[in-house]
């Protein structure tokens, strides 16, 4: 294969390949080969994180946010997830020829609003402006630096998991990619859709001042749960169980995802994250979430076990079993 698709930015299989084949092949260091959402640094005078994303989502604008409340919002998160705590980020936008100052102020509004919600600073950043037809509006990349305290340090590795740990969610799935999709095709969908984007730092951090038995987080975003679930599964060759009668999914985004054939599994969030927890401290941290806005729904969706190590398997509300896999192809092309 000697092209890009589509499917290299899904952030299935062919993601994972081209991340292992290319770029960690020719940028192989050890902190790259974390392989987390953000960069644990070592060897400054504090533990840091850093991370970076881009963001082309298309449309630019859709309900309950944009693509401006989309970069701030993801790369906190991402940050937040590795169990650091976001300080500063930059902002880079590619603006093309003739976009409106109105809607960049817009967006740029929105960008400031999340920030200071989130108590984060955006300390730097870069405007290019090219030819009309040089890219699709306007694109964005932010770049985040978080402190970690060491007793978190490895919650990006998943270094501490073991069997019989829960698995936690905070909320209904899908949400985000169905209302991309149904904006972007304006589909005649009578159900109210929303993207579930929103920063997920205090309540991620309340979380790990309560203990320090949080083995794993990562967000759910591109590949959905599924894909999250089945690669910490690979990674640290344990088994995965989850419920599907435990798995929230809000009855629009059910039925809008019925209609087009799409499983909520595999739809992307922007709001949602994994936690891999010690048994002991589960219940207590459901708890926490639910105090949060948009994690009211949080709960307890499987746990870790000793069988089919390897394999992330879904036990159906039917009674059956199902193995599930990273997303093959993609689905919701441009969803962040």
């Amino acid at each position: 294969m000697n092209t890009i698709l589509l499917d290299h930015g899904s952030g299935g299989g062919l993601t994972s390949e081209l991340i292992s084949n290319l770029f960690a092949r020719y940028f192989n260091n050890d902190i790259l080969l974390q392989m987390g959402d953000s960069a644990i640094l070592p060897n400054l005078n504090e533990q840091l994180a850093f991370t970076t994303d881009s963001y082309v989502v298309q449309p630019i604008f859709f309900p309950g946010g944009n693509i401006g409340k989309l970069a701030v919002c993801g790369t906190i998160n991402d940050l937040a997830v590795s169990g650091a705590k976001p300080l500063y980020l930059s902002c880079g936008m590619i603006i093309e020829e003739g976009f409106s100052l109105d809607k960049l102020e817009e967006i740029v509004s929105t960008m400031a609003h999340e920030a200071a919600q989130a108590g984060v600073l955006l300390v730097t950043g870069d405007t290019k402006v090219v030819e009309k037809g040089a890219c699709d509006q306007i694109f964005i990349n932010t770049a985040g630096i978080g402190k970690v305290n060491p007793k978190h340090i490895e919650i990006v590795t998943g270094k501490n998991i073991i069997p019989g740990d829960k698995i936690l969610l905070n909320g209904p799935i899908g949400n985000h990619g169905m209302a991309i999709l149904k904006e972007r095709k304006s589909l005649p969908f009578e159900a109210p859709l929303q993207t579930d984007c929103q920063a997920l730092n205090k309540v991620i951090n309340e979380m790990l001042s309560y203990t320090e038995q949080i083995h794993f987080m990562r967000d759910a975003t591109r590949g959905g749960i599924a894909t999250v679930l089945t690669e910490i599964a690979e990674q640290k060759n344990y088994g995965i169980s989850i419920a599907e009668q435990q798995i929230p999914v809000d009855k629009s985004v059910a039925g809008f995802c019925e209609f087009l054939g799409f499983d909520p599994l595999y739809v992307a969030n922007e709001g949602k994250f994994i936690a891999i927890v010690a048994n002991g401290v589960a219940d207590e941290l459901i708890q926490i979430m639910k105090k949060y806005p948009g994690c009211e729904k949080s709960c307890i969706i499987g746990e870790v076990t000793e069988k089919s190590q390897g394999k992330a398997i879904l036990q159906t509300s039917i009674g059956g079993r199902r193995y599930l896999q990273k997303l093959n192809g993609f689905q919701l092309p441009r969803i962040c």
